[in-house]
C-alpha cells in the first residue's frame, strides 16, 4: 500500500478516495498548480491537508472567515495533525507562540485570513520558513463575476510574486467558466491542473414553493421531518431573523438569530452553540453562510429569494456535508424578487449591473421552472447531468395538467421582432397589451397590427409566458436587457415547434401540500436517526465532545454513528474499519464507543 494511502486510512478513517481526491493529491505532490471546484461535501480539504503530511515543510491555508478556520484547525488537531491559525481575535503571546512553532517547523498547516498578506512583518515571516505550498480556499472570493468577491482576495497575485516557486492550490464549491477563468488570471496560477467535479449533489432534495402570507405554516409543516435535527433558516433582513426565531422557540424550537448587526460575542455565543448541538436551528442572513464546517446539518431552508444561483447553490450545500440524505426548501414570493430588482437598480450603469440583473432573472425562472431543479443548477455552472427522477419536487410530483400557450407565445414572440428586439420586457407587454405610453406613442409602436391584441391578460400572466419561452431558450437578453429571438423562438413563429406551459403557473394557483420525501429520505431520518441504537451513541458522543469542548461531529461525523449503529463493532479490527475512524480517534474514542456498542448487542 502507497503511503498515501496509508494515511488516509490511518489519519483520516478513510478505505478509499472519492471522486478527484487522489488526482488533487498527486497533483500537489508534483508541486502543480491546481484549480479544483468540487461541491460542498465532496471532500476538498483532505486533498491539501493528505499532501502537507507527506511533503516537508507546512502548508499555508487562505480561509475567509474565522469559524471555518477554528473548525478545520480543531478537526485536524483531533486527527493528531500540527495545526495552528492565527487571527486578529488572538493576544500577541499567543500570536508570538505560533510564530516559534512555525521557525521550529513544528506545524504542518497555518491558516489565515487573506488581509493578513497586506502585513510586511507576515510576508516576512513566510520568508523565514520553508513552505510546500499554498491553498486558497473558498476561492471564488477573488472574482468580481462571483458572488461573494472580496477586495483582499484579488491581491493575492503577490503570492506569486513574492514566492515564485512556490505551487497554489485553489479550492472553491462554485464556479462558472467566466469565474473559473478569471480564478486562475488573478491568482496567476501557472498552467494549473483544473479538476471539475459534478454539481449534482446526490444527498439533497430540493423542493421549492410559493411562500403563502409569512411562510410560517408552511415552515412549522416542513420542520415537523427534523426533529432535534440541525439546520439552517434563511431571512432577508436581519429584522426578520430576529423575529422568526422568537417565533420558533414559542414553539418549542431551540432557535438563534444570527447577522451582521449582533455584537461580536453573541454571534460567537449563537456559532458555538449551534456547533454543539445546543441549538437546533440558527435563524441568518447570508453573513452566516461561508463559515459553517459542520457536517451533520440535515435542512436549510430560503425564506425569500435569494440574490442568485450561486449564493443559493452554496447556501444548500451547508446540508448533508457528511453525505447523509438532507432537505432544502426555497419558499418565494413575486415581490422577493422586485425588492432584489430594487436594489439593482440603485447601481450605477454598468457590466457588472446587467450581470446582476442578469442572475437575478436565473434565480426567479429556478422557482417557477418545471424540470428537474438539480438540471437547472448543473446548467447554469454549464455542466451536464441526467435528470434526478427522485431528488426535487419537479420530478417527485405527479403528471400535472399542461396549457397549449402557442398561440400566445407567437403573439410575444411577434411582438419582440416587430419592435425590433430593442426593448426589455416591460416594454414588449405594454405594446401586447395595449398601453398608450408616451415612449410607445414615439416610437410608432401604438400602430403595429399586434398593438392590444393581449389586452385579455394580466401583466403578470405574460410574464408567465416570457419566463416559459427564456426556459425554452425562445427569448435571450441583450444590450441593456432587450428582449431578442433565439432560434427556438423562430421555430415557434414558424409553427414549426408547440409551447405548453403547467397550468398551475398561468392560474397563479398555490401548491398547498408538499412533495413526498423521496424513499430513501424517509428510510434513513425514520429507521436510521430515530433507531434507540443510534441515539445512544449519539448521546455518548455529545457527552465526550461537551467533555472536550467540541463540537460533537468532530468526534465523530453522523455518517460514522450510523455505520456504527448498523455493525455494532466489538473490537478494535472492526471499529477501524468504520467510515471516519483512524488510529488517532481509536485512540481517543475508540474503547469508549466500543464499551457502548457491547452494551448494545
Amino acid at each position: 500500500m502507497s503511503e498515501k494511502k496509508q494515511l488516509l486510512k490511518s489519519v483520516f478513517g478513510h478505505d478509499r478516495f472519492r471522486s478527484f481526491q487522489e488526482e488533487a493529491v498527486d497533483a500537489i505532490l508534483a508541486k502543480k498548480d491546481l484549480l479544483m471546484i468540487l461541491p460542498t461535501g465532496g471532500g476538498k480539504s483532505l486533498c491539501y491537508q493528505l499532501p502537507s503530511l507527506l511533503m516537508e515543510g507546512v502548508t499555508v491555508v487562505v480561509s475567509p472567515l474565522l469559524a471555518l478556520m477554528h473548525d478545520q484547525v480543531l478537526a485536524l488537531k483531533s486527527n493528531g495533525i500540527a495545526a495552528q491559525m492565527i487571527t486578529s481575535m488572538q493576544t500577541s503571546d499567543e500570536i508570538a507562540h505560533i510564530q516559534h512553532a512555525l521557525r521550529l517547523n513544528k506545524l504542518k498547516l497555518l491558516y489565515v485570513a487573506p488581509e493578513r498578506f497586506n502585513q510586511e512583518y507576515f510576508l516576512a515571516l513566510l520568508h523565514e520558513i520553508k513552505i510546500n505550498f499554498f491553498v486558497i480556499d473558498e476561492a471564488h472570493c477573488v472574482s468580481a463575476w462571483g458572488h461573494e468577491f472580496r477586495e483582499d482576495y484579488r491581491k493575492l497575485h503577490l503570492l506569486k510574486e513574492a514566492f515564485p516557486e512556490v505551487s497554489i492550490a485553489a479550492f472553491t464549491a462554485t464556479a462558472t467558466p467566466k469565474v473559473q477563468a478569471d480564478i486562475t488570471h488573478a491568482l496567476r496560477l501557472e498552467k494549473p491542473q483544473v479538476l471539475r467535479g459534478k454539481v449534482f449533489r446526490d444527498n439533497l432534495h430540493i423542493s421549492v414553493e410559493p411562500r403563502i402570507k409569512d411562510g410560517r405554516v408552511q415552515l412549522l409543516e416542513f420542520l415537523k421531518n427534523f426533529p432535534n435535527e440541525s439546520g439552517i433558516i434563511y431571512a432577508f433582513s436581519r429584522k426578520q431573523t430576529e423575529v422568526l426565531a422568537k417565533f420558533l422557540q414559542t414553539q418549542g424550537i431551540k432557535a438563534k438569530p444570527f447577522h451582521a448587526g449582533l455584537s461580536t460575542s453573541e454571534k460567537n455565543q449563537t456559532f458555538k452553540a449551534f456547533t454543539h448541538d445546543e441549538v437546533q436551528v440558527v435563524v441568518a442572513t447570508i453573513a452566516f453562510g461561508m463559515g459553517i464546517d459542520k457536517s451533520n446539518i440535515r435542512f436549510v431552508v430560503h425564506m425569500s429569494l435569494p440574490k442568485t444561483i450561486e449564493n443559493y447553490y452554496q447556501e444548500i450545500g451547508r446540508a448533508g456535508r457528511d453525505g447523509l440524505a438532507s432537505e432544502v426548501l426555497l419558499l418565494y414570493s413575486g415581490a422577493d424578487r422586485i425588492m432584489q430588482a430594487e436594489f439593482i437598480a440603485q447601481l450605477e450603469a454598468s457590466e457588472y449591473k446587467n450581470h446582476a440583473f442578469d442572475k437575478l432573472e436565473q434565480m426567479s425562472g429556478f422557482t417557477m421552472m418545471e424540470g428537474c431543479r438539480h438540471v437547472y443548477i448543473a446548467n447554469y455552472f454549464e455542466d451536464d447531468i441526467a435528470v434526478c427522477q427522485t431528488l426535487c419536487d419537479n420530478c417527485m410530483a405527479p403528471q400535472s395538467e399542461k396549457s397549449d400557450i402557442t398561440q400566445e407565445a407567437q403573439m410575444l414572440l411577434s411582438s419582440v421582432y416587430r419592435t425590433g428586439g430593442r426593448f426589455g420586457q416591460a416594454y414588449v407587454i405594454d405594446v401586447l397589451r395595449g398601453t398608450n405610453s408616451e415612449k410607445i406613442q414615439a416610437n410608432g409602436h401604438d400602430t403595429l397590427a399586434l398593438f392590444g391584441i393581449g389586452e385579455a391578460h394580466t401583466k403578470a400572466y405574460w410574464e408567465g409566458i416570457v419566463q416559459r419561452l427564456m426556459e425554452l431558450g425562445a427569448l435571450k437578453r441583450g444590450a441593456f436587457r432587450a428582449l431578442e429571438l433565439d432560434k427556438v423562438g423562430l421555430e415557434i413563429l414558424k409553427n414549426k415547434r408547440t409551447v405548453s406551459i403547467d397550468t398551475l403557473r398561468l392560474e397563479a394557483k398555490i401548491k398547498k401540500t408538499r412533495p413526498i420525501h423521496h424513499e430513501s429520505f424517509n428510510a434513513e431520518t425514520s429507521m436510521q436517526e430515530q433507531s434507540h441504537t443510534f441515539e445512544t451513541l449519539r448521546a455518548l458522543r455529545a457527552q465526550i465532545a461537551k467533555q472536550e469542548g467540541k463540537p460533537a461531529y468532530i468526534v465523530f461525523s453522523d455518517k460514522t454513528l450510523k455505520e456504527m449503529a448498523h455493525i455494532l463493532p466489538q473490537d478494535k479490527r472492526a471499529m477501524l474499519s468504520l467510515h471516519g475512524v483512524g488510529q488517532m480517534k481509536f485512540e481517543r474514542y475508540g474503547e469508549a464507543f466500543l464499551e457502548c456498542c457491547r452494551s448494545l448487542r
